[in-house]
């Protein structure tokens, strides 16, 4: 099981702690935007399942407020939300990668560095411009 995370701040997790959490990635993207979306994608192919939420899972959300969380099932609705997560985990322009010891590293994994908001924010650009939203 692969466990995926991007946080826009702090994480308490340490991931690629062998035989514990090596097989959890966190990255941490932190741009122009401060505000972020809290995604949650949970199984594969036909089993995955796909939510939109109003906070994260921080134990000030979960124990002391009412916050919602709503499953997505329209196809054209998930594949845009898929596609803002494989994106911000592909961002290596302000994405940073959090390392077992605690430290973020900076990511080289694209040919052309991918700054994600700066990529939503010309998509969102564009389509209203056409007139179509994705």
């Amino acid at each position: 099981m692969r466990i995926e995370l991007i946080v826009r701040g702090i994480c308490c997790l340490r991931p690629g702690i062998e035989g514990f959490t090596d097989h959890i990635t966190v990255i941490s993207v932190v741009g122009r935007f401060l505000e972020h979306s809290r995604i949650y994608r949970f199984g594969v192919g036909e089993r995955e399942q796909i939510y939109i939420a109003s906070a994260d899972f921080m134990t000030r959300n979960t124990l002391r407020r009412v916050e919602v969380a709503a499953p997505i099932y329209d196809s054209d609705l998930k594949n845009r939300i898929r596609h803002i997560f494989d994106t911000m985990m592909r961002d290596d322009e302000k994405g940073r990668e959090l390392l077992s010891d605690g430290n973020y590293t900076h990511r080289c994994i694209n040919e052309t560095p991918l700054n994600s908001q700066e990529l939503f924010y010309e998509e969102a650009y564009r389509a209203a411009e056409t007139g179509r939203v994705k």
